[in-house]
């Protein structure tokens, strides 16, 4: 008895061995196919970048959206901001005073803070107004991280809603 137990683990070893050699040409030859036809691994980065076109729901860049008037549809309800779950977005807004007295919010700056967004879509569908979208770029290296906070109304923009 006392000699069958080491020849059992004896056997064991041997086994494992083959077992993991086994496993070692499974691996291989899955890397071998791979190796022989790399197209089915590799998707080349595309030369087209300024014609590509992405699927309609690809998550770009957020926008304000403005017309030919460099009006937008924001009306500073800020209810995007709030379903933001990594505040990326920041509503900035000055109160001014209307025509009938009463104090007004108009936007001031619409800032992206692209470095902390994780593109998880719900400011877009949370927008009452319309005012937000998603665009096509896909491409968002720099090598300074303060290029990645924008201001997404454009210069001298109002407000579709705003009778100024």
């Amino acid at each position: 008895m006392a000699l069958l137990k080491p020849l059992q683990d004896v056997g064991n070893y041997f086994r494992e061995i083959f077992e993991g050699v086994a496993s070692l040409v499974r691996g291989m030859k899955v890397t071998g196919s791979y190796f022989v036809k790399p197209e089915t691994a590799t998707q080349k980065y595309p030369e087209n970048r300024a014609t590509l076109k992405m699927f309609d729901n690809f998550k770009g860049e957020l926008q304000l959206i403005h017309d030919e008037n460099n009006q937008h549809s924001c009306n500073v309800c800020n209810t995007c901001a709030r379903k933001c779950p990594n505040g990326s977005i920041e509503v900035i807004y000055k109160k001014v005073e209307g025509a009938d007295g009463r104090s007004k919010k108009v936007l001031d700056k619409y800032i992206y803070h692209l470095e902390t967004c994780s593109f998880c879509g719900l400011c877009v569908p949370s927008c009452d107004e319309n005012a937000l979208r998603f665009d096509q770029t896909f491409e968002h290296a720099v090598f300074d991280r303060s290029k990645l906070t924008k201001v997404l109304n454009r210069p001298g923009s109002t407000s579709k809603t705003s009778k100024e």
